[in-house]
């Protein structure tokens, strides 16, 4: 196939077994397309082909939940390096000759290959279009459903491509209509544009949820993708400087970005008014139902990655706890879990108190192996006292032993992947609206409050009622809410993208992990009161140059009681045994295996207990141990150690001689103060078109933006 010289394009079909019949996927070589297209058993096998491109780890199976999330104040991948790499996505300092950044392109456009390929001979079937000019004919509802579903993951990967790359290839046709077989590079915002319009007309004819489950894209799913495509053209992105390539450019919004805004506002109502979903569940349940193979129609989920299990997707593996194998296996039936997709160390800080989400989602405990005294092998858990925490919205170990019995695999977990939540929609409908109205609407104070409230037990309403005083304390209550939502869910640093606000974060994101280790090695960075102010916290009062150097933790089972002395403590001293009201039993996803009870992890500890406080509280008494924690100085150098100054390398860094520098265009500039959103330079978060693809291009593609 010809395309493989220019998009690197696959030939063959993945054929896959899941809870989805995605089976069979590839029609017998025999079958022409007009047979295949005049069969509907035969149409739906086709369909199977086209999700099972998206299912692969170079998409949405694990790139697209870990490789190709940049750092932010919420999601990170931790960085030692002082040198420019290939492959450092993360923290802005790829380049076009990445390994990752080339398969995931290329699968990209295998996807889109095959959805244009499908769509078109759908359309032209006979279930489409009507060749006998019978007035009574009528256009197939299940044909048009698929038609439909086609295009939304065609306009989903087209939507991802566009925020990551900006400008790139498009077209609707198949490539072996182009002579050439190179499709022109489109702005962003005509593509934006085409996939609103494409999906405008599809979704009509698609049916709900209610009738083809959230595993399938649905008529919501559309209207949802619809107004998340808007929200983002009419949102802030970074341009090219065609005159120079060596810019990284400049960030803009288009001139009539309300359009957008309007568009984003009536599909999400759209999706609002039709009452199929609602967030119901607690929101720890829906990610361990996931993790447990349930599949909800009414809730939460809109859309979800629909992986199979020993099959495709390594949700749930790249996610939780590390669980280590000894030669391949492992103590309990769930099998390695890798655990490497991590959460930033501060972000725990920067939730309220009382949100339900904090405990459940930063993980400070991972599992591994050892030999106990009868020679057997025994896992056993630990604390994690590491520069980033686990991410536990999904995890192996969350599936039922029932379930996961006899899985000693790794990856390939079929767990799936929440890609749109109701959620979303509502805080889309709610930022959409606030900024049409020039503060927020009655129904977009509803729509926050619904994502909010179900995070705790009173609803919190003093932050719903500071959040309605003017327009700017609603957006950021929006974005807020945002972000202690969607952790590891790809959408931290399109949020921060979309709103112009990235470089701000990165500077605080920086400075936190800087301070701590400053705070460590030599002293005060000199930056706490700003890093407090920022987050909320007073600067007399603030937690980031009050982090405890201790934290005590407790290796217990789920059923045994939380040990007087600890109950004493905590009223003693300011810290928090996770929450108060987190209760372990209930809330805690893996009934057989140990976890660990921790305290002083969540607050800033401003009165350390003794050791002799310890033993009369019961810290010793109950077997509580003690691990030190933000140990990230080098007394040596009196500077922060490697992974507090390069984890942000390609935007903002700390040299070896303790100079502070963000990058501006490729140059280093020296900064002893907090720079303002307008002096910061902008983030370089688009990625470059692989260097491969641009030589088959034979000139046809070009790189800007410094690559």
């Amino acid at each position: 196939m010809k395309i493989k010289n220019i998009l690197l394009a696959g030939t063959a079909v993945l054929a896959l077994a899941s809870c989805n019949d995605y089976l069979d996927v590839d029609a017998p070589s025999s079958y022409t397309q007009e047979f295949v297209y005049s069969q509907k058993t035969e149409i739906e096998r086709a369909l199977n082909g086209v999700y099972a491109q998206a299912l692969v780890n170079d998409l949405y199976g694990q790139a697209y939940q870990s490789t190709f999330i940049l750092n932010s104040d919420v999601d990170i991948q931790i960085s030692s390096d002082n040198s420019h790499a290939h492959n450092t996505y993360g923290r802005f300092d790829c380049d076009d000759q990445g390994a990752e950044i080339l398969k995931f392109w290329t699968a990209a456009y295998r996807l889109v290959e095959y959805c244009n390929k499908f769509i078109n001979a759908a359309e032209a079937s006979s279930f489409v279009v009507n060749t006998d000019n019978d007035p009574e004919w009528s256009q197939d509802s299940q044909v048009m459903q698929w038609i439909g579903e086609a295009k939304c993951l065609r306009a989903m990967i087209y939507h991802d491509l566009v925020v990551m790359f900006g400008d790139l290839p498009f077209t609707f046709s198949s490539a072996s209509m182009r002579d050439d077989y190179i499709f022109p590079v489109v702005d962003r915002e005509e593509i934006q544009k085409a996939l609103i319009a494409d999906l405008q007309k599809a979704s009509p004819f698609m049916q709900s949820t209610s009738s083809v489950t959230v595993e399938h894209c649905s008529k919501e799913f559309a209207q949802a993708l619809i107004a998340r495509i808007a929200l983002t053209a009419g949102g802030y992105s970074l341009r090219p400087s065609k005159e120079d390539s060596r810019n990284y450019g400049t960030m803009q919004r288009p001139a009539n970005y309300q359009d957008y805004y309007k568009t984003a506002m009536q599909y999400a109502d759209s999706v609002i008014s039709a009452g199929t979903h609602a967030l119901t569940m607690p929101y720890q349940e829906v990610f361990v139902g996931e993790c447990n193979y349930q599949v909800v129609n009414n809730d939460d989920p809109i859309f979800e990655i629909p992986f199979a299990k020993q099959s495709t997707g390594n949700t749930g593996y790249l996610q939780g706890p590390t669980y280590s194998a000894y030669e391949g296996k492992t103590v309990g039936p769930w099998g390695e879990a890798k655990g490497s997709t991590r959460l930033n160390a501060f972000y725990r800080f920067l939730f309220r108190d009382g949100d339900k989400r904090r405990e459940f989602v930063n993980g400070l405990w991972y599992y591994s192996y050892f030999t106990n005294a009868e020679g057997s092998l025994a896992d056993s858990v630990y604390i994690r006292n590491e520069y980033y925490v686990h991410n536990n919205k999904w995890s192996k170990l969350w599936t039922a032993e029932s379930a996961a019995a006899g899985d000693i695999s790794t990856g390939a977990t079929g767990i799936n992947f929440p890609y749109m939540r109701y959620a979303d929609v509502l805080l889309m409908y709610a930022e959409a609206a606030n900024e049409l109205n020039g503060g927020p609407t009655e129904q977009a104070v509803n729509c926050l409050t619904q994502v909010h409230k179900r995070a705790f037990e009173d609803g919190d309403p003093t932050f719903i009622a500071e959040a309605q005083t003017s327009k700017e304390a609603f957006q950021k209550a929006v974005l807020d809410e945002r972000k202690w939502e969607f952790a590891g869910e790809n959408s931290r640093w399109r949020d921060l993208v979309r709103t112009n606000t990235y470089g701000e974060e990165l500077m605080y994101s920086f400075l936190r992990y800087y301070s701590a280790g400053m705070q460590n090695a030599s002293g005060m960075s000199g930056y706490e009161d700003a890093i407090n102010e920022h987050d909320g916290y007073s600067t007399d009062d603030g937690y980031i140059d009050n982090l405890p150097e201790r934290i005590y933790y407790h290796q217990y089972k789920i059923d045994e009681p939380t040990p007087v002395g600890i109950r004493l403590c905590r009223t003693q001293f300011y810290g928090y045994l996770l929450d108060p009201s987190f209760n372990f039993a209930m809330n805690y996803p893996n009934q057989s295996m140990q976890s660990l009870r921790i305290f002083n992890a969540y607050k800033p500890a401003k009165a350390q207990p003794t050791t002799s406080q310890i033993k009369d509280y019961g810290f010793k008494a109950a077997g509580w141990n003690r691990a030190d924690f933000y140990q990230w100085g080098d007394a040596d150098s009196g500077l922060p150690k490697d992974q507090c100054k390069y984890s942000f390398y390609g935007y903002i860094r700390c040299d070896d001689s303790g100079n502070l520098w963000v990058i501006r265009n490729g140059a280093q500039e020296q900064f002893s103060s907090i720079l303002t959103a307008s002096q910061l330079p902008a983030v370089r978060y688009i990625l470059p078109i692989p260097n491969t693809v641009i030589q088959r291009a034979a000139g046809a593609y070009k790189n800007y933006y410094g690559y």
